[in-house]
């Protein structure tokens, strides 16, 4: 893995959707990394070597940056930098869940993560969904079995993200409770918590790093939450993030 610099922040390399591409980098600046997001196949090879751990948002996706991310996995496992890969909405396109399984052919990524719905279609491709959210009332205890199925198949640690937050690595299970129902009134908060996941690797490369992340950035937003709108919870949720103290 390259060494950190300037004053120990690492790099975070993502490549991920234009949607909430500067929520992210500013949630990664928050919490002590540096985010770049660079995205053309020709120079994402050189531009992972030199990072600290990557990011691959499946949100908004495109020719391009699928290119980008089978070359920049494959660079990242052959430095082993960590892998964060945010499985956005491959329970609505046959597309997406398609460039995941070759994805995973590929290479091999330390964090999975999705919503309920996400992990779900990825433990089985019969299930479907709507959009890019989760079904709502999805049982807990099926989604545990699809994350623990998912973490002994891929090697990795699985997290479901959702009113509770499963994290599993194929043998215990952890929940990370404390739910922010704001958090889904904006977005793009989802694809900031694997910013977050990300830089937290790059510092912890655990299991522990994952669970830390999902319980600050819940704490964060329910630190956040307001009556004032959607607009003004944005703004204090960054506010929040900034008092991270690394």
């Amino acid at each position: 893995m390259a060494e950190k610099n300037r004053e120990g922040k690492p790099l975070i390399h993502c490549i991920t959707n234009p949607i909430a591409m500067n929520q992210s980098a500013n949630a990664i600046l928050a919490v002590g990394g540096r985010p770049i997001m660079a995205e053309h196949p020709l120079e994402v090879e050189e531009i992972t070597k030199t990072a600290q751990a990557l990011l691959l948002n499946f949100g908004n996706i495109s020719d391009i940056r699928m290119l980008a991310m089978e070359k920049s996995m494959a660079v990242a496992n052959s430095c082993d930098i960590p892998v964060v890969v945010d499985a956005v909405g491959v329970a609505c396109s046959k597309l997406r869940l398609d460039f995941f399984e070759k994805l995973m052919a590929i290479g091999k990524a330390m964090v999975i993560k999705g919503n309920y719905s996400e992990i779900l279609a990825l433990q089985s491709r019969d299930y479907k969904a709507s959009g890019v959210d989760a079904e709502p009332n999805l049982e807990l205890e099926k989604v545990k079995g699809a994350a623990l199925e998912l973490a002994d198949k891929l090697g990795a640690i699985i997290l479901a993200t959702g009113s509770i937050d499963v994290i599993t690595d194929g043998g215990d299970v952890t929940l990370v409770d404390n739910s922010c129902p704001q958090l889904g009134s904006v977005t793009g908060t989802g694809c900031m918590l694997g910013g977050i996941i990300a830089t937290f690797l790059a510092f912890d490369n655990d299991l522990t790093a994952v669970e830390r992340a999902c319980k600050f950035f819940k704490e964060c937003g329910n630190k956040a939450m307001t009556e004032k709108g959607s607009g003004t919870f944005m703004v204090k949720l960054m506010d929040r993030l900034g008092e991270y103290d690394a």
